[in-house]
């Protein structure tokens, strides 16, 4: 059984029918399954976009069956995704989830079902990305993976029994957030996660993302990361509700094919890397430590 895939859309009907004409350029992509979970209007103003959005999805064609649930009340991404993963994963051991604003390689799909499959039965993999960060991977890494304790949100996957472990209520986060050793630990994956959880459990911010990385950290487990993106954010044009303007995460799209080995060991360099493309500034340090009494 292939895994389904679940795309979350809400507003963006340019941006969802760039999302879906990528997936459908897997050549493969016929047989999968299709949920899309299309989030309710938060203004009336969003009404227009919100219909033109859930009439392109009735229109699309090409998968093996599409299943569209709609929300008539704004949800907001974080309840959406808890929810329509959660769904998906009662009928399914395991899903590959889509925003609407991830333009996808041709052989995205094929490489994460096979890396589902690959590494389901090791209990060290909670999810599998098909983005990979910006970062410089050493000329010499042998393989055409890697691991990093932070997950990405951007082209995901992960199986029922791993999602099933998230506690989203985060219960032992009074203690998390007062010893300093955990928080350096957790921060491995980048000097903006404990402060980003930190904002998550004050109601600041809405991220099921940054609970998902707490669900990987608490677990010691890992996400599979390929070292040449199969998927591009077209979100960071200022469209979105989450990512501002930026080109800091922008990738190509690599159409490469690729060799999954058994699991290689967390590679230094790497996560040396990766740790530094979220180093936070003196100044950003400053303020988060005079805003909420800790710097990072």
């Amino acid at each position: 059984m292939n895994p389904p895939i679940v795309l979350f859309v809400y507003n963006r009907p340019l941006h969802t029918a760039q999302t879906i004409a990528a997936l459908l350029q897997n050549p493969n992509a016929h047989e999968f399954e299709l949920f899309v979970f299309a989030d309710g209007a938060k203004h009336e103003a969003d009404l227009p976009q919100v219909t033109a959005v859930r009439a392109l999805v009735g229109k699309v064609q090409g998968f093996k069956n599409i299943h569209l649930a709609t929300s008539e009340v704004n949800q907001g991404l974080a309840r959406a995704v808890i929810a329509g993963v959660g769904k998906v994963l009662e009928a399914y051991p395991s899903a590959i989830v889509m925003e609407d604003d991830m333009i996808c390689a041709t052989n995205f799909l094929a490489f994460m079902q096979d890396a589902l499959a690959y590494y389901a039965q090791n209990p060290q993999i909670f999810s599998i990305t098909g983005y990979t960060f910006p970062i410089k991977i050493p000329a010499d890494y042998p393989h055409d993976i890697y691991l990093s304790p932070r997950p990405s949100s951007w082209g995901w996957a992960t199986w029922r029994d791993r999602w099933q472990k998230a506690d989203w209520q985060v219960p032992d986060f009074q203690a998390f957030i007062q010893d300093k050793n955990q928080r350096k630990a957790f921060n491995k994956g980048g000097e903006d996660m404990s402060i980003m959880l930190l904002r998550q459990q004050r109601g600041e911010i809405n991220s099921w993302a940054i609970r998902w990385a707490y669900t990987h950290y608490r677990q010691g487990a890992y996400c599979v990361y390929p070292i040449h993106s199969k998927i591009h954010n077209i979100g960071a044009d200022n469209s979105g509700v989450h990512t501002p303007a930026t080109t800091k995460y922008d990738t190509h799209v690599h159409e490469l094919s690729y060799t999954l080995p058994a699991l290689p060991a967390p590679e230094p360099r790497i996560l040396h890397n990766f740790k530094q493309f979220f180093r936070r500034s003196f100044i950003r340090k400053t303020i988060n430590y005079w805003k909420y009494g800790i710097s990072s």
